[in-house]
């Protein structure tokens, strides 16, 4: 009969209640009843901010206005700078960085930290101040490195994050100067940061904007607002101006997503533009509440996860060796005290005190190096996994071809150039309000048609481009006749479809299905040549005064020609997807664009196209069946948000780590999706809030250095973790057998504590270390089952000569009593250290370290300091008090002998292993 498996946890917190000492029951009571505490409170304030919101959904504007203090023309500038000093900035609580004292408190609760802590109040129970010292000063160096390489991480990075500029066009007004300002300029909108948005200001709204408060809605058209950061809900929902809502009750919250007029901080407009005014901001606002009431928490990455499970599995080691170690010498010497305390040595020389020093420092080494490159990384980890991963995924304009686009052609339909053509083009950028893409940027950069047009036409309406219909329209009324024109831009086979006409010359003819054929032909043609070409159609609207034109009124136009233009390649993609490809990352293409214009482009940067799937294709595809097809294919076109999203989910699940570098409001999924998104400064808001890494400057040669510095970092990582882990098995070996067969131990508690604090003193410089090209030349992921492999093959090789070591010390220079112990622990002390020391240099290249690879010049320096350190160390009074005495000239033959012997079977035994098992690090 099966069972429900048991949580350990719960099962855990059962025996402690169930125990008979009350207080463990008062403890865990009183932690229930403050988080029925917090979570009651949170309730509370979720249903007085929805039921506020309601209120001021349903309130008439006059009133609202009034209830805010403002209007329709916005807050004056010095009412603005108030508010923002009574109210604070529009920021969430949660998104700070912590203050140094939590940064300190966090540098220390690790569990070395604790064990090595535990262990100096154990020496210090009995007396043994100077290994408290010594236990102190490893505790204190590993903590306060950490602390300040994560402090100064923090704070570069915060720097930098206030160069990435998230703004909001907001309407201010301003009071007259001196010299007097024309009208127009009293009242007008521009872009402020959002931290900087006040209950009451007036805000413009456009696709691709994030939210920037809670806002009620004053005009809207045909705006979709995706929710699903704070509702769940999987699609856009349309927003109004109407007041129409739910009504809440007393004694249950209100629908507050579901009032139609109302808009949340935290959303993003999908599409279509609207003018809200804000309610409340920052912390008041229903996100930034909630998340006061909320713990903070991120999902650890697999990296996490490995460092995490290596740390416990040597603390547990630890803790099984101490009492080992104390029974075997407490047995065989008689003397508990001292075996207590070289146990506990023991315990301190077997903790990695420096690992978690050595993550975050590569980390925070990683973070400032790319800062450098003008690389920002908003979360550490992202550094480890841009060097994992194995595929980029990519959107193709703007990140492989330039930013600005040039108007190429404007042909009609029998591909002449036509000025009727550019015209319609050119009114209907002009008069568009919502989301201006490059591509209207190009059009409006032919002034002297702008100049002439202009003064004759006046705007009356639009209806917003979205991805659904792919177009736009404006309505622009002629002046001399007051006869109103609606003008479509858009892509060439939604135009078709809703083009009745086709304007031939000076006639306005039927649009035959051989026209149409021919105008897909003259696209084709356009678009194999890398041009991205727009159809441009209009129509005369009959005369309906104070009718609002919507999507239902884009039908029976007349088509009038294209628009073609040019998104030329930058001339570093080709070698920046060279230098990718050379470095194992498998560059794939990701675009809304069709076939013919991507395989232009990829050709000219030399991106050969192995398959090519297209979005209705994707549609059709199973999640097993997407995961096979995705491997053989590098071009995916005409893609839809969540179809690119859906991709990079196929690629993880055949066990690939991606990247994707966007900047668009479709791609913020596939953003989210993948293992690091990136993204860049100039992107939408809502593609810079997804992102993890975000460019300063849009080049993909910087994404590959930041690809290189990730393998870099993580090789250090693992070179520390590996030596770390090696060294401490072979330590293990070595203090078992020396234990049972000498009637001394092999060395006092102290001189361990001072090899420890010397030796790990010298791992502090491990982050600043280079790797081996041929090691960040591919792709690396955490593999946690290697280091058990590792430790098992390479760690016994230091016991071989630990013991070699003892064999001298006994057999040839008679350090074989008590009476001789002090020569016998300072043969072992020398020995140990420097075996520790060139260990670093054996594991850090699987080359032939000092020959064909030279580690950095701060480690290599440290080295020579511990050489040095550990000889003039027996020749001190400090030494003499440790127990330390000069080693006779004829044992450092013997000691350099048995150095190279053991650096001779440690790279015989690498190349083997790398043969073998086909990797090292």
């Amino acid at each position: 009969m099966s069972t429900a498996p048991v949580n350990p946890a719960e099962s855990l917190g059962r025996r402690i209640a169930s125990l008979p000492f009350a207080p463990w029951r008062w403890i865990l009571e009183w932690r229930k009843s403050k988080e029925r505490a917090r979570e009651s409170a949170l309730r509370e304030t979720e249903k007085a901010i929805a039921r506020h919101l309601c209120e001021l959904s349903r309130m008439p504007l006059p009133d609202l206005f009034r209830e805010l203090g403002t209007s329709e023309a916005g807050l004056e500038e010095e009412e603005a700078e108030k508010r923002l000093e009574e109210s604070g900035y529009n920021e969430v609580h949660s998104e700070k960085a912590p203050n140094w004292a939590q940064m300190l408190l966090w540098s220390y609760a690790n569990p070395f930290a604790i064990l090595l802590s535990i262990m100096a109040l154990m020496a210090g129970w009995l007396g043994e101040w100077p290994g408290v010292f010594i236990m102190s000063v490893m505790i204190a160096v590993s903590v306060l490195l950490r602390f300040f390489q994560e402090f100064e991480s923090s704070r570069a990075v915060e720097k930098l994050k206030a160069m990435v500029r998230t703004t909001a066009m907001v309407r201010r007004r301003w009071t007259e100067s001196e010299e007097g300002l024309p009208a127009p300029e009293m009242a007008r909108g521009r872009e402020i940061p959002l931290r900087q948005i006040v209950p009451g200001d007036i805000i413009h709204l456009s696709a691709g904007d994030m939210i920037p408060a809670d806002v009620r809605l004053l005009s809207t058209r045909d705006l979709f607002v995706s929710q699903a950061a704070l509702s769940g809900e999987s699609f856009p929902v349309e927003k109004f101006d109407s007041p129409t809502g739910p009504v809440g009750e007393v004694d249950r919250p209100v629908d507050v997503f579901g009032l139609p007029n109302i808009a949340f901080l935290g959303t993003n407009v999908i599409s279509g533009t609207a003018t809200a005014v804000a309610l409340r901001t920052g912390p008041a606002s229903y996100f930034g509440a909630l998340a006061k009431g909320i713990r903070g928490y991120r999902a650890t990455t697999s990296f996490d996860q490995s460092v995490s499970r290596v740390s416990w599995l040597l603390v547990k080691v630890v803790g099984t060796m101490i009492p080992i170690v104390l029974l075997l010498n407490g047995f065989t010497k008689g003397n508990w005290t001292e075996a207590f305390l070289f146990a506990l040595a023991i315990g301190v020389g077997l903790t990695p005190a420096m690992l978690p020093m050595i993550v975050t420092g590569a980390l925070a080494k990683g973070a400032i190096s790319l800062s450098r490159r003008k690389v920002i990384t908003k979360r550490l980890n992202a550094i480890q996994n841009i060097g994992a991963i194995d595929v980029l995924c990519t959107d193709k304009t703007g990140t492989l071809t330039h930013d600005r686009i040039i108007l190429e052609r404007f042909l009609d339909l029998e591909g002449e150039e036509s000025a009727e053509v550019l015209e319609y083009a050119y009114l209907n950028s002009y008069y568009q309000s919502g989301l201006r893409n490059l591509l209207d940027a190009a059009v409006l950069e032919e002034r002297e048609v702008g100049k002439r047009l202009i003064p004759h036409f006046q705007k009356v309406d639009e209806i917003p481009f979205d991805f659904e219909r792919r177009r736009m329209s404006v309505v622009a009324r002629r002046v001399s006749t007051g006869r109103d024109l609606l003008i479509t831009k858009g892509a060439v086979e939604e135009m078709i479809r809703i083009c009745s006409h086709v304007k031939k010359g000076q006639e306005i003819l039927p649009f035959s299905k051989e026209m149409k054929r021919h105008a897909l032909t003259l696209r084709d043609e356009l678009n194999s040549d890398g041009m991205r070409v727009l159809a441009v159609a209009w129509k005369e609207l009959p005369l309906q005064a104070g009718t609002a034109v919507t999507a239902a009124d884009e039908k029976e136009l007349t088509f009038c020609g294209f628009i073609a233009f040019l998104d030329p390649p930058k001339h570093d993609a080709g070698p920046a997807i060279r230098a990718l490809q050379k470095s194992g990352v498998e560059v794939k293409v990701i675009t809304g664009d069709n076939e013919i214009v991507t395989s232009r482009i990829c050709d000219w940067v030399g991106l050969e196209i192995k398959g090519v799937l297209r979005g209705f294709e994707i549609e059709k595809l199973s999640d097993e069946e997407l995961v096979a097809a995705s491997e053989k294919t590098s071009a995916f076109v005409k893609m839809a948000p969540l179809q690119k999203a859906r991709v990079i989910r196929a690629l993880r699940a055949g066990g690939h780590a991606v990247g994707f570098l966007g900047d668009g409001i479709n791609d913020a999924p596939a953003l989210r999706e993948a293992d690091v998104g990136i993204s860049v400064d100039t992107a939408v808001d809502i593609a810079k809030e997804s992102a993890d890494i975000i460019l300063l400057e849009k080049n993909l040669m910087i994404l590959e250095e930041a690809v290189v510095e990730g393998r870099r970092m993580f090789g250090n990582i693992v070179k520390y973790i590996k030596m770390a882990t090696s060294s401490n098995f072979g330590n293990v070996l070595s203090v078992l057998g020396s234990g049972a067969l000498l009637p001394f131990l092999p060395m006092k508690p102290l001189q361990l504590l001072i090899i420890n604090l010397i030796y790990d003193l010298s791992q502090t410089l491990i982050p600043w270390d280079r790797m081996d090209d041929e090691f960040v030349a591919k792709p690396r992921k955490w593999e946690a089952e290697s280091i058990g492999r590792f430790m098992a093959f390479i760690g016994p090789i230091s016991s071989i000569f630990d013991y070699v070591t003892f064999g001298v010390l006994w057999f040839v220079f008679q350090a074989n009593s008590p009476s001789h112990q002090a020569l016998f622990q300072s043969g072992w002390f020398v020995e140990s250290l420097l075996s520790q020391s060139l260990i670093v240099h054996m594991i850090r290249t699987r080359k032939i370290p000092f020959f064909q690879s030279v580690a950095a010049w701060p480690l290599v320096v440290a080295t020579i300091i511990v050489f040095v350190v550990g000889q003039v160390i027996l020749a001190t009074p400090f030494g003499a008090a440790a127990g330390l005495v000069p080693l006779p000239m004829n044992f450092y033959f013997w000691l350099w002998g048995i150095l190279l012997a053991y650096c001779v079977l440690t790279q015989l035994v690498k190349n083997w292993y790398v043969r073998r098992f086909g990797e090292w690090l």
